[in-house]
């Protein structure tokens, strides 16, 4: 048995003419999938009986298993999802006050190792497939307060998106497309750890926001905190992202999370400054939030503002992002890692 959550449109497209059905039928089942969001193949009631009878004896509409969902007082909002071998991924709600970001994982863990990432010292289990990279979707949508609305998509959960290309290309073009969830290119962000090949990929092929992991401004840092960099150091990195498509008023977002200590002096705002000249870009500063374990500790506020004054005075659009649903476990691999340390 397949699952229609794993099939995109010329899947759909391919099966109808398989079982020698009407174009439309795919459109039909399109529809039914993402914007009606069926459950169950005995809905499509537009759908012949006897279609309906064919469908089931190969196909099924599945998700995860939702096992915690947590709400912080500032209302983010985070779910730990069991799929069917047993991994465990997580989801995050994030509100603010002109948007609500549904933050996706694209791995069941990581295989990049960054130090201050408590889901890449757990390590790697698998990519997600296409439905389970939807699911989450459908996951958040269900757990929405009555007037919320998802306005953005942001691959910035577990994993390394970039390594798993194929099923999140298919991701964001059923999240784009008009029968799909019908979010516009530029609701939905994609972040990498600096995978330089991926890069080019995804700016050949895809039209959505990009964002990247960069944390540090030398080589000698980069490696130690983030091992990918020995691979694609910043003399690969940068003029990756120099020559990324970018249309109209488009900009590629520098996510920098400040460690105390390792990449928050002055100096270190100056190297930012001369790497990204001339960069469309805006720079995300997190502070880091610590959790058991880290081999990092949070910044002291005053280091992360005069960091954040310096970039402003040089001219980069700069937003210090304030740490969200900390009681809930909401930093990556947090909640995954409690709800498992209590022997569930």
């Amino acid at each position: 048995m397949r699952n229609l959550r794993d099939m995109t449109y010329d899947d759909l497209a391919s099966e109808a003419r398989r079982l020698e059905e009407k174009p439309y039928r795919a459109e039909q089942l399109f529809a039914w999938i993402y914007q009606r969001r069926a459950v169950d193949i005995d809905e499509m009631t537009d759908i012949s009986k006897a279609f309906r009878a064919r469908l089931k004896e190969e196909f099924f509409i599945g998700g995860g298993n939702v096992l915690e969902v947590r709400k912080a007082a500032d209302g983010t909002r985070k779910f730990l999802t069991e799929l069917e071998d047993g991994a465990r991924i997580e989801s995050v709600l994030i509100p603010e006050t002109d948007r609500l970001t549904l933050c996706v994982s694209s791995q069941a863990g990581c295989a990049l190792g960054c130090r201050f990432c408590m889901t890449g010292m757990a390590g790697f289990t698998r990519n997600l497939n296409l439905s389970e990279l939807t699911n989450q979707v459908f996951s958040a949508i269900k757990i929405l307060d009555e007037g919320e609305k998802l306005t953005n998509i942001v691959l910035m959960g577990m994993g390394e998106p970039l390594n798993n290309f194929d099923n999140v290309l298919k991701f964001t073009k059923i999240l784009t497309a008009p029968r799909g969830f019908g979010f516009s290119h530029n609701k939905v962000t994609l972040s990498t750890a600096g995978l330089v090949p991926g890069i080019k990929k995804l700016g050949e092929e895809s039209n959505i926001n990009l964002a990247v992991s960069l944390n540090a401004t030398t080589d000698e840092v980069r490696d130690r905190i983030m091992p990918i960099n020995k691979k694609y150091p910043l003399s690969e990195l940068i003029p990756a992202l120099r020559s990324y498509p970018l249309k109209g008023k488009r900009h590629i977002t520098i996510e920098y999370v400040v460690l105390k200590d390792v990449n928050d002096s002055i100096e270190d705002a100056k190297r930012l400054v001369r790497l990204l000249h001339g960069l469309p870009c805006k720079i995300n500063l997190i502070p880091f939030n610590a959790f058991p374990g880290a081999a990092f500790k949070s910044p002291e506020t005053e280091r992360v503002l005069r960091i954040h004054d310096f970039l402003k005075e040089a001219g980069f659009v700069v937003i210090v992002r304030s740490s969200k649903g900390s009681e809930i476990q909401a930093a990556c691999g947090q909640l995954k890692g409690w709800y498992e340390a209590k022997g569930a």
